[in-house]
């Protein structure tokens, strides 16, 4: 990478950027700014007109992570990155992995993309460990090595999971367990059934964290990870989640989704060491409550 240079005179840093490497090509430039390798003054900027003023440093980070709450393509933020694995937080309405009918509009899509730095003949790659249903914002883990992946998918069921939902009403009681049986087999649609070889055994905790007239904010944490596991069990407990019509919700106050991957912990699947990672309730659920 390019040695440090120090600004002699006022300029807007993409033009700079032209001036004081003309020995790269103009589209590399380019792509510093959009993947977060430009500082100033110690300070990532990907605004191609920043106004540079004399003294300023510019320098071209090599290591190639993008900086914590780093604001990638679609929305997705990522929250922690290294050699074997990237945390984001996923907005609401964008799929985990490609589907049919959107292969491109995907948190992992948008991944790969970053990690190859636009470069569609790049080698390098994200692997998908867990999901988040499209209609569902919040953390998720992606491996940039298989055998990150393969650590992180072997011990997935213990790490710890949270998750926030706003339902309408409220839950039995302040506190307990959702403990059923989900038959998958409809991909559209999960249900409780009674246990048979075709139904999967699902445990959630729930703690009531806030009240209001008509609606609850409740906290979960889950035992196991079944499809659709929240919003199904919520349902069948007489609350189902806000905006969730699919599973009997009559309202849609934040015209989204009322659930939210809250906070994950789980070891570094290189040094073992415990990683941690929170992420607020969106805003556009949080003024509900």
């Amino acid at each position: 990478m390019p040695k440090p240079r120090t600004v002699d005179q006022p300029a807007e840093l993409l033009a700079w950027l032209f001036a004081a490497w003309p020995e790269v090509k103009r589209k590399q430039a380019r792509t510093w700014l959009k993947f977060q390798a430009v500082t100033v003054n110690g300070r990532s900027i990907t605004q191609f007109n920043h106004p540079l003023k004399p003294g300023d440093v510019v320098v071209i980070r090599d290591d190639r992570f993008a900086i914590p709450k780093t604001m990638l393509a679609a929305g997705i933020q990522v929250y922690f990155e290294d050699d074997s694995l990237i945390v984001i937080d996923k907005p609401e309405n964008l799929l985990s992995i490609a589907s049919e009918s959107e292969p491109e509009k995907t948190a992992y899509f948008q991944l790969t993309d970053y990690v190859r730095r636009g470069n569609p003949l790049g080698r390098e790659r994200v692997w998908i460990v867990h999901r988040l249903d499209r209609e569902t914002s919040g953390l998720m883990v992606f491996a940039k090595t298989e055998r990150a992946k393969e650590f992180l998918q072997a011990g997935w069921d213990k790490a710890e999971k949270r998750y926030e939902a706003l339902v309408e009403g409220r839950p039995p009681k302040d506190h307990g367990v959702f403990e059923s049986d989900l038959d998958e087999t409809n991909p559209f649609r999960v249900a409780s059934a009674p246990a048979s070889a075709i139904t999967r055994h699902a445990v959630t905790h729930y703690r009531v964290l806030a009240r209001r007239e008509w609606r609850t904010l409740v906290g979960l944490t889950l035992e196991t990870g079944r499809r659709h596991q929240i919003r199904v069990q919520l349902a069948d407990a007489g609350c189902p989640i806000i905006g969730d019509k699919k599973y009997g919700a009559k309202s849609d106050p934040a015209k989204r989704l009322g659930l939210h991957a809250c906070a994950l912990r789980f070891p570094h699947p290189v040094t073992g060491n415990e990683l941690s990672f929170e992420s607020p309730l969106p805003r556009d659920l949080s003024r509900l409550v």
